[in-house]
């Protein structure tokens, strides 16, 4: 392209290119580049010019070449798809026709920071440095797959609204960025597609607002992330699937509203993460399934769960803040999969580490009765005796009550109508506290019961004892085998 051939706006930027200078046509710091579509040829560049810059720009011996515009209008579609640059491109407050078109490109630094474009297409795209798209505001999808970024992507305060489209807006599968992807007070209305992708540093979504209403917010099965993935303060309405991730730090999901009834509002099914924090947040409105989660430190305050969580073969080492059972054992009676004993046991195992052995047995105690309900209806009864006499063995005090207060009842009533000697002439001397002793306990024996015998409903009361002291008995020794086999 021979410089005649261009208008004075672009013979500024064709003079200042192989300088490295910046050209500017802003007029106010305020403007909205939005209306950049009714910028006049004072300020609007042909893409043809800045394509050709790129490729077979001029070049100035001891400087180092690079486009930087600021304010224009980029007309028509600037095309780079397989080239290679090796200048930094930076194209900000820019207002584009088309679609840029950047498939398997290869750059040093491309910078869209402030700018209103009607999408990207960057598929399979290279970059040596950083990408920029800081406060961009893009009205079309953004396609970023199996792009590789050697520096961080900056998204902070991007807007992508795409209403007509049919596939997902942010298109960032099997991506891989080398340092962070800073995206705090992003705003997409659809899919973010983050499945496959890895992320060297961590994934910042702090002040986001995501809406995908009914539908996924993030897609990110199989997401690698070696730092945090940090969604504090956001709103989310759909839901985020990260399935199969793994996340080396945390990821942190505090002071966060996330919404979407009816159906799961996070579903991390065989994710494995550092630390998951739920707190200082309203409940979440729909389910959380963390089925087949694996997670070191699950920091969880019970008023941010939903109605619904699933919880088959959830692992966590440490589970904060500490709170009483009672309040914890809310999420696993909310468990959609029904009654799940191995939630109960990773629950009492938490409890142990930290030494509360108390709301451990609370737990185990609590399994029990979940237990009860699930069997037939003469299992049952026989789980009610267990745990109205010794609480399935965690409450063995309870044994002691009953033994005392049935030996209460036997000494007095006995005493007060001692039952006749079968063999007066050779009977004991008659103890009626021992009497009752050898009817409550079925191994000892006292040589009461077998020289005297109660008449009328006194006989009655006997075989009650008796039986009573059977059930205590067993239930007992039921729960010290229970204890035994935990220990």
């Amino acid at each position: 392209m021979e410089i005649n051939d261009l208008t004075p706006a672009e013979e500024q930027v064709w003079r200042a290119f192989p300088l490295g200078e910046s050209v500017g046509f802003r007029t106010a710091e305020d403007e909205d580049v939005a209306l950049g579509r009714d910028w006049g040829p004072e300020r609007t560049v042909r893409a043809e010019v800045l394509r050709a810059l790129l490729l077979n720009g001029p070049q100035e011996a001891g400087e180092i070449a690079s486009l930087s515009l600021e304010g224009a209008r980029i007309s028509g579609r600037l095309d780079l798809q397989y080239a290679t640059i090796d200048h930094p491109v930076r194209l900000r407050y820019c207002y584009f026709d088309e679609v840029p078109r950047f498939y398997a490109c290869r750059l040093r630094e491309l910078n869209f920071g402030d700018s209103v474009l009607p999408g990207l297409t960057a598929h399979a795209m290279r970059v040596d440095g950083v990408l920029r798209m800081t406060r961009s505001r893009f009205h079309g999808v953004v396609r970023l797959a199996g792009a590789k970024i050697s520096g961080s992507l900056f998204m902070e305060s991007a807007e992508i609204i795409a209403p007509d489209a049919e596939e997902p807006v942010l298109q960032l599968n099997q991506a891989a960025v080398g340092d962070d992807l800073r995206a705090s007070g992003l705003r997409t209305d659809g899919q973010i597609r983050l499945s496959g992708a890895s992320v060297a540093g961590s994934v910042n979504l702090n002040t986001a607002h995501l809406s995908n209403p009914g539908d996924s917010t993030v897609d990110a099965e199989v997401l690698v992330v070696e730092g945090n993935f940090l969604l504090r303060e956001a709103r989310v309405d759909g839901w985020i699937g990260l399935r199969g991730a793994r996340i080396a730090g945390r990821l942190d999901l505090s002071y966060s509203t996330l919404s979407n009834p009816g159906g799961p509002v996070l579903l991390a099914s065989s994710t494995t993460m550092g630390e998951l924090w739920l707190r200082q947040s309203p409940p979440m409105q729909g389910g959380l399934v963390l089925r087949s989660a694996q997670i070191d430190v699950l920091l969880l305050e019970p008023e941010a769960l939903p109605e619904q969580v699933f919880l088959t073969s959830l692992s966590y080492t440490s589970l904060i803040p500490h709170e009483p059972a009672e309040r914890r054992l809310t999420m696993l009676e909310r468990d959609g999969d029904g009654y799940v004993p191995h939630a109960y046991e990773e629950l009492a195992a938490a409890y142990r580490r930290v030494g509360d052995d108390y709301a451990a047995r609370n737990v185990q105690l609590a399994k029990q009765r979940r237990l009860r309900g699930t069997l037939r209806w003469y299992y049952r009864i026989w789980g009610y005796a267990q745990d109205t006499t010794v609480g399935y063995g965690f409450r063995p005090l309870r044994a002691c009550t009953w033994l005392l207060s049935l030996l209460a009842i036997g000494s007095l009533a006995y005493g007060l109508h001692q039952p006749p000697a079968l063999k007066p002439s050779e009977a004991p001397h008659f103890n009626p506290v021992f009497y009752t002793l050898d009817l409550l306990l079925p191994v000892i024996s006292f040589g009461q019961e077998e020289a005297f015998a109660p008449e009328g409903w006194y006989q009655y009361l006997s075989y009650a004892l008796i039986i009573t002291g059977w059930i205590l008995a067993t239930t007992v020794v039921t729960g010290v085998t229970r204890s035994v086999s935990r220990q």
